[in-house]
């Protein structure tokens, strides 16, 4: 019995693996512009398509404990709303702060997202979290 629940979760974590790589090679538009025109080139080290725990989150930056989710028009959905719901709860037992923003958001107010993304870490500096601008 243990060694199928060790087999089970080898294959669990060779998904994620592959999901993420998969994702991290299929951004969406949205998720290239924030990366490319903002993150990529933070002071602040970003990951893009990180597993944390069950879940991969779009953009995580370690030091200051923060997520980044860009949410398509499926989010809107009672389901995939819910689930986001569950899955921000969990992240926060972690420590974990996610910034969710729509794909409308990235379009067409790009500069306030940024400058939500900047404000967040900088109250997070404050709790010392963040050690890039130390």
């Amino acid at each position: 019995m243990r060694q199928e629940w060790e087999e089970a979760v080898l294959q669990h974590q060779k998904y994620m693996l592959t999901r993420a790589r998969e994702l991290r090679e299929d951004l969406t538009r949205e998720e290239r512009h924030l990366w490319y025109d903002y993150l990529r080139y933070h002071p602040v080290h970003w990951y893009k398509q990180r597993i944390i725990e069950d879940y991969i989150v779009d953009f995580y930056c370690p030091s200051a404990k923060l997520a980044v989710e860009l949410d398509g028009w499926q989010h809107q959905e009672l389901d995939n709303w819910y689930a986001d719901q569950v899955r921000d709860r969990e992240l926060g037992e972690l420590g974990i702060q996610v910034l969710r923003f729509t794909n409308v958001d990235v379009n067409y107010r790009f500069r306030r997202v940024c400058a939500e993304i900047e404000r967040v870490m900088t109250e997070r500096q404050g709790e010392g979290r963040c050690r890039a601008y130390q």
